[in-house]
């Protein structure tokens, strides 16, 4: 049992390794269990275990957790990524080939709420490219309902968003 799992942890690695960008426990999921490579329990004891072992780093983004590589889990990978089959590595890379400037897009776009010392809600939104910020902005705003809206909104129509406001100070 020990093998496999050992497998799966290092085509987590793997495929954090080949983008500049965190990918969500999600997105690893639906490669890897689109081509069956395991099943969902498995999976999350594998990255599970590579967060507890430092060679992952987790942050939870409201419903979201985003993965990053560690320079502990890299190194690891440089010594047993010979493990993972040529035909795998293969496989990933042509998933990024497809996927990457969606994959990018879907971590780049940061939306969250939360309730603020005030009683007010702080819907918090932010676009990222290359790990820097383009444009971070905290709405404060009454409702609960209105926060997650707002979040929601971030999320679909953050490009106008940002062009009408580079806009209007240009």
């Amino acid at each position: 049992m020990q093998e496999p799992l050992t497998l799966y942890k290092l085509i987590v690695l793997y495929m954090l390794s080949r983008v500049d960008f965190p990918l969500t426990k999600a997105q690893i999921g639906d490669f890897i269990l689109e081509r069956e490579y395991t099943n969902f329990l498995t999976l999350q004891q594998a990255i599970g275990e590579l967060i507890d072992a430092g060679l992952v780093t987790a942050q939870s983004i409201r419903n979201r957790t985003h993965l990053l590589l560690t320079k502990d889990g890299s190194e690891t990978l440089s010594f047993f990524g010979n493990q993972i089959s040529p035909s795998i590595k293969e496989d990933i890379n042509d998933y990024f080939k497809e996927n990457e400037i969606a994959l990018r897009n879907e971590v780049s776009i940061l939306s969250d709420y939360y309730k603020s010392t005030s009683g007010e809600y702080e819907a918090h939104l932010v676009a990222k490219d290359k790990g820097i910020n383009l444009i971070d902005i905290t709405i404060s705003v009454p409702g609960e309902e209105t926060a997650a809206a707002i979040c929601d909104n971030w999320q679909k129509k953050n490009q106008d968003i940002y062009q009408y406001i580079i806009g209007q100070l240009f």
